[in-house]
């Protein structure tokens, strides 16, 4: 039988993107009655409200006072009916079939976490494009250890969301990547799905690609800390020079080129290992 699924997005001040995302949200060819889409508004002080109006009798639009997406996703965890629970976020927009090619790797009751391919919205330039480097999903899941999962494109069984306490509210980013090694420590594993495809409104400028980047490492400090022993286990070390020796490298590689890519790289590992420093003072953790 067709599982029951529920999606839930958080959003905060998206009146330029909220649309778009509920309108490819209500498109799916997911079974309707099989489906509940479920938008968080977490303090919006533009249009969000107004926009979401259109939508009121097909969605069912909830308020979380409490700022950031962890309790955001939460409050629309606790209202979820769905046996398995879907998340993408407000700047993005899936394809028909997301939900077609996505839960099927939750048959498998080892699987705890299922992702897709997080793709850039076209038309996109090449900083934009880079953003899908930033959200490689595989990788994610396939090939780093210990894997992550990314909430932009991210199903899993409510019992098994609900059995390790949702996501931790203390995070303002990288929650997703708390989330995803307590579900790993549970016991189960991630798993890729190829065809199951969303699009997302990356940064378009370098100066926006650096504080993406910073935030990133920011974050990050905080979820390394509190899985310290958990990372230890893949060889994780808290301080390398790698981080500095490929802005270096991709910086002359730029100098020399005009590569974009390697723009990009620059640009966005500078911010990484900028918002690292900055992490590890604000958290009292050495992460670099």
């Amino acid at each position: 039988m067709t599982p029951s699924v529920s999606v839930v997005v958080p959003v905060r001040n998206g009146e330029r993107s909220i649309d778009e995302c509920v309108r490819s949200l209500l498109a799916l060819s997911w079974p309707a009655d099989r489906l509940e889409v479920l938008v968080v508004d977490n303090g919006s002080s533009d249009r969000t409200a107004e926009v979401l109006q259109a939508h009121a009798d097909r969605i069912v639009l909830l308020h979380e006072r409490r700022r950031g997406p962890s309790a955001a996703r939460n409050a629309g965890l606790r209202k979820a009916r769905g046996e398995i629970v879907a998340f993408t976020d407000a700047d993005c927009r899936v394809e028909p079939d997301w939900l077609t090619e996505l839960v099927p790797a939750l048959d498998d009751p080892d699987v705890g976490i299922a992702g897709g391919v997080i793709r850039a919205r076209p038309p996109a330039a090449a900083v934009e494009l880079f953003g899908e480097a930033i959200h490689d999903h595989q990788k994610a899941i396939e090939l780093y250890e210990p894997p992550y999962a990314i909430t932009m494109s991210w199903a899993s069984p409510r019992n098994v969301l609900e059995s390790v306490g949702g996501f931790d509210e203390r995070f303002l980013r990288c929650e997703d990547v708390d989330l995803s090694y307590r579900i790993v420590l549970a016991g189960y594993r991630l798993a890729f799905a190829p065809g199951a495809v969303v699009y997302h409104r990356n940064e378009s400028s370098l100066p926006g690609l650096f504080r993406e980047g910073f935030a990133h490492g920011f974050h990050s400090v905080r979820a390394l800390k509190c899985h310290r022993d958990f990372v230890e286990r893949f060889g994780h070390s808290r301080i390398s020079r790698r981080g500095f020796d490929r802005i270096g490298s991709r910086a002359l590689e730029w100098a020399r080129s005009r590569d974009p890519l390697a723009a990009c790289e620059a640009v966005f590992d500078s911010g990484k290992q900028a918002g690292k420093i900055a992490g590890s003072v604000r958290f009292g953790h050495l992460e670099l």
